[in-house]
């Protein structure tokens, strides 16, 4: 029992650890850890989230080209699946969460995705809200928009990093021409 406890003590560090060293702002840390990465400065890209990889950056309401509508629910699924867009761009995803469950829309390449889905299971279980300008997590019902512009061509992956959400297919693409 001793040994279990130990143990525990030592992985929660760990990702405490991980998660300053990631950028993470835990300075109101409760029962979990606040994701809120907005008063940040300096590097815009905290853990390892190189937003000019990406095919674009955060954009601006005075540019955006049109608005695409995008809806997630509890099937697992983002509804339309796959978005074609000019290269110079600038979006605006107008997101809502149809479902029961939270949900997130986080754009970014294939293995940047991977990479922070990984980080956010080892963390499950904690409570842990994004805020970044290529993500946004939803309560149930709730609606919000990300706005992005496209600024290479390519293809740019966009997922929900809930925790075995992108893992059963909650994932997306953005064709960029």
């Amino acid at each position: 029992m001793k040994f279990n406890i130990i143990a525990a003590a030592l992985v929660i560090m760990s990702a405490g650890a991980i998660a300053s060293e990631k950028g993470h702002d835990m300075s109101s840390m409760k029962n979990g850890m606040n994701h809120d990465m907005s008063s940040m400065k300096g590097n815009p890209a905290p853990m390892g989230h190189d937003m000019g990889s990406m095919a674009g950056s955060p954009g601006v309401a005075k540019d955006v080209s049109r608005t695409i509508d995008l809806s997630m629910d509890d099937t697992m699924r983002f509804t339309p699946k796959s978005i074609s867009v000019k290269q110079g761009e600038t979006i605006r995803f107008f997101i809502k969460n149809n479902g029961k469950l939270p949900h997130e829309f986080v754009l970014g390449t294939t293995s940047e995705l991977k990479e922070h889905a990984g980080m956010m299971q080892q963390m499950q279980g904690m409570q842990m809200q994004h805020s970044m300008p290529n993500m946004i997590s939803l309560a149930p019902n709730q609606k919000s928009a990300v706005l992005w512009k496209f600024d290479k061509s390519g293809t740019v992956s966009f997922a929900c990093l809930v925790p075995g959400h992108m893992e059963a297919g909650m994932v997306g693409e953005v064709i960029v021409k």
